[in-house]
């Protein structure tokens, strides 16, 4: 019998992950470096930009944690991080056109300085938290020339490269996501075969299959007589006559 649940968590070893958390981290000190609180005394930009940071790495979290018994909400969360990402990098280049400035080339050398640092690794260890954030900081520290160590344009500009690459990343793993939702099914139909499996169900050369979703069918009893029933009941409830493959 094929497991029954999907395989969950892991989210530490995803780059996606690992590049959210790093966009949280410097969207958090842009913030309070260039968005002082005179000039925001609702809160409403600084609150808006750490939120959609927090919420792109968060999300994937908890998709990657659901994902042991719904596929679905795993792709849910996927996107909605995916969003959340996109919806910062708006308010980025807001930013950037109200300081007069544009986004970089894709010529721009520190544009392409920054897409082609690339992440190391993350191997789980028996001191998990501890080992991950040194890990983290350490690759954080790839990109603070841009992030930290120069001007706001500098910053800004690198956080919408760094997302970018990010939300790349995040519309593949949801075509992965989706392809293996195709192919393997959700945790419902996982269950239900794991059933049919445990009881032993067996279609004969000559069983006839489900009009509804395809399962071989089984012989049933009514007052009517005997028909055949497909092997999903309840969830199914399709039926053929057995006069129907005489």
């Amino acid at each position: 019998m094929g497991r029954i649940f999907n395989t969950s968590g892991g989210f530490r070893k995803l780059h996606t992950f690992n590049f959210a958390t790093i966009i949280h981290l410097g969207t958090i000190s842009f913030c309070k470096r260039y968005i002082p609180w005179k000039d925001d005394p609702l809160g409403k930009t600084l609150g808006q930009m750490v939120g959609a940071s927090r919420s792109g790495k968060q999300n994937i979290i908890e998709g990657s944690e659901r994902a042991k018994t719904s596929s679905e909400t795993e792709i849910r969360l996927t996107d909605v991080a995916k969003a959340s990402l996109s919806e910062l990098q708006g308010d980025l280049e807001d930013y950037l056109i109200q300081k007069g400035s544009v986004p970089w080339s894709v010529r721009n050398p520190d544009h392409q300085a920054v897409s082609a640092i690339m992440l190391a690794p993350f191997e789980y260890t028996d001191d998990l938290l501890h080992d991950y954030w040194v890990y983290l900081l350490g690759e954080k520290q790839k990109f603070d020339p841009w992030l930290e160590e120069r001007d706001d344009i500098t910053a800004a500009n690198a956080l919408i490269v760094l997302i970018q690459r990010t939300t790349g990343m995040l519309g593949r793993q949801l075509n992965s996501l989706e392809e293996a939702f195709v192919a393997k099914g959700g945790i419902k139909e996982k269950m239900f075969q794991a059933r049919v499996e445990a009881r032993g169900v067996t279609a004969a050369p000559d069983t006839p299959t489900c009009p509804q979703c395809e399962k071989p069918m089984r012989k049933r009893r009514s007052a009517k007589g005997e028909f055949w029933g497909c092997s999903g009941y309840p969830e199914c409830k399709g039926v053929r006559r057995i006069e129907e493959e005489k």
